[in-house]
């Protein structure tokens, strides 16, 4: 719908600003998902990308819920051409028509199409055009919630907000973008869950979770990240590749063991890789069946020289760890984050 005519909208037509409108089933609904890292009634299939084109942006008036929110809003999260395409060819869950996706587009899903109607090229995009346009509002000095000024350029364009030097009036375009802002900004409840995970108790073990799980939707990087946070990795030729393609150099994030690193720093200093961080603590060795928030756990192709993997003990047999490329830094069960016969064994930094 808005992104649809944000070109539009910079040449100052307020009338074409309803031209973004899709015709949507009044009865369609998001799928109840629980909590997601701050989400909910999100579909599954868009709650990671979510996640990461937060996580991309720096900006702290973006959350998962306000791109939540807006994709509700734009296409009620449908995907399909018939049901996501309106009479001014926007298209796709974000609902972008082709000149504004020139600009914000990327084959961030890796499959070698750069399409709207891929969840992850589309939502990813929604977050870019999204920081960019908060960055802009909060430098602007108009008054008013950057959040709804942003909403606002990407509904009709930033030359309409401007023109009004802040959130155009009821009066502008039929009170197409002041409902916009309106309802966006309204329904953030609706999709706003609990914390990815609520950590109790105090200690390092506890302290290093907590700072983990504020990453959490942060995307996968190989080689990327330390103990200052998040970074593009590399490609050695085996990791960092996704679809054939070198993601890691473009992608900034964590692995395994530069997100434990970050998470215990600076209190304990542990070294890069997850070889190096058990050998740092393979002498205070924890059972399984003593595991504590904060524990790492690691998994080996054979024996401690062929440690592959690192993740944090997150309670309830669930552990927090970055996976792989592809992937988010996300909680999963103990017993599936990885193959069960690579177990190794587990310290207590």
């Amino acid at each position: 719908m808005s992104a649809a005519i944000a070109v539009i909208g910079m040449i100052l037509v307020p009338i074409i600003a309803l031209v973004g409108i899709v015709v949507l089933d009044g009865n369609a609904k998001a799928v109840e998902t629980g909590g997601a890292g701050g989400l909910r009634n999100v579909p599954v299939e868009f709650q990671p990308w979510i996640l990461r084109a937060d996580a991309a942006c720096p900006e702290p008036e973006m959350t998962p819920a306000l791109l939540a929110s807006q994709l509700w809003t734009e296409s009620k999260f449908k995907t399909s051409k018939e049901e996501a395409t309106s009479y001014a060819n926007a298209q796709g869950p974000a609902q972008f028509v082709p000149e504004t996706w020139a600009t914000w587009g990327h084959d961030d899903d890796g499959n070698g199409d750069t399409s709207p109607w891929d969840i992850g090229d589309a939502v990813m995009a929604q977050g870019r055009f999204m920081c960019s346009l908060l960055k802009q509002a909060k430098a602007s000095g108009y008054g008013g919630d950057p959040r709804g000024l942003a909403l606002a350029g990407y509904n009709a364009g930033w030359g309409a907000v401007e023109q009004y030097r802040g959130v155009p009036p009821q009066s502008f375009a039929r009170g197409e973008t002041y409902s916009y802002v309106h309802d966006i900004l309204t329904d953030l409840p609706r999709f706003q869950g609990p914390g990815l995970l609520e950590v109790s108790g105090s200690g390092s073990g506890p302290d290093a979770l907590r700072r983990a799980v504020a990453r959490a939707g942060t995307p996968y990087s190989w080689g990327g990240g330390g103990p200052d946070g998040p970074s593009t990795g590399f490609c050695d030729g085996t990791n960092g590749y996704l679809n054939g393609q070198c993601s890691a150099n473009s992608t900034v994030g964590f692995d395994c063991s530069s997100l434990v690193q970050y998470a215990y720093w600076p209190t304990t200093k542990l070294p890069r890789t997850a070889s190096e961080q058990y050998g740092a603590t393979s002498d205070r060795g924890v059972s399984r069946d003593a595991l504590q928030p904060g524990d790492l756990l690691f998994w080996s192709h054979g024996g401690s020289g062929s440690i592959y993997h690192v993740a944090m003990y997150a309670g309830d047999g669930n552990v927090l760890h970055a996976p792989r490329t592809g992937r988010v830094v996300e909680l999963q069960s103990l017993n599936s984050a990885m193959p069960q016969g690579d177990y190794f064994g587990a310290t207590r930094p």
